[in-house]
C-alpha cells in the first residue's frame, strides 16, 4: 500500500467556507433529494428514499457540509452476500462546489471509516457514458493503490424505461490507512 490516501483533511478552507464531511443526519434526507435532483445526472429516487436513506444508511453514507448546509453526499451500503464490500448507490456535488475535489474527498472519508470496519472492496455501477463518475472512481483506485475491475453487470434490456447499460466497477483489496 502506497499510504497516498492517509492523513487527508475532511474539508477545506475556501472562499466557500469549511467544508465537513461527516455521516447524515436522518433530517439531511429532503437536502439530499434536492442535490440528487439538480444534479441531473442521477436516477432519482423517491424523497421518501432519500429520507429512510440517512436514518437507515447513516453509517455507510456521508454529507458533506458547508456552512452547516449540506453540498454533497455519498450513499453506499455493505452487501448482504459480501459483506466486506460496500456498494456506493450514488455520489452527488451541489453547483456551488463542483471542481473542488469534494466528491473524491467524500468517497475517501467514507471508504477510510468502512475500511477500518472490515470492508476490502467499493462496487460501484456506472453507465458507460458517465465519464466524470468513470475518473472519480478510476482516481479513487490509484490514490487507494487498489486494482480496478470493470465488467457487465446489467444490460439496456434489463431496464423497464429507457436506460443506458450499468458496468460494474470493483475496487480492491483496500487497506486500512497506516498511520
Amino acid at each position: 500500500m502506497s499510504g497516498k490516501h492517509t492523513k487527508r483533511a475532511n474539508g477545506d478552507n475556501d472562499s466557500a467556507g469549511h467544508v465537513v464531511i461527516e455521516p447524515p443526519a436522518a433530517g439531511d434526507g429532503a437536502a439530499l433529494w434536492r442535490i440528487a435532483r439538480d444534479s441531473q445526472k442521477l436516477d432519482l429516487n423517491s424523497s421518501y428514499a432519500y429520507l429512510l436513506w440517512c436514518r437507515d444508511f447513516a453509517d455507510t453514507s456521508v454529507v458533506a457540509r458547508a456552512d452547516g448546509e449540506p453540498v454533497g453526499f455519498v450513499m453506499g451500503y455493505r452487501r448482504p452476500a459480501k459483506p466486506d464490500s460496500l456498494l456506493v448507490w450514488q455520489v452527488a456535488v451541489d453547483d456551488s462546489q463542483r471542481g473542488r475535489g469534494l466528491a473524491g474527498k467524500m468517497l475517501d472519508a467514507l471508504l477510510e471509516r468502512a475500511v477500518a470496519d472490515g470492508v476490502r472492496y467499493l462496487d460501484t455501477t456506472i453507465t458507460p457514458d458517465n465519464d466524470a463518475s468513470i475518473r472519480l472512481f478510476t482516481s479513487f483506485a490509484k490514490r487507494w493503490d487498489a486494482t480496478l475491475e470493470r465488467s457487465e453487470f446489467l444490460a439496456a434490456a434489463e431496464f423497464p424505461e429507457p436506460h443506458e447499460p450499468e458496468d460494474l466497477f470493483r475496487i480492491g483489496p483496500l487497506n486500512a490507512p497506516a498511520d
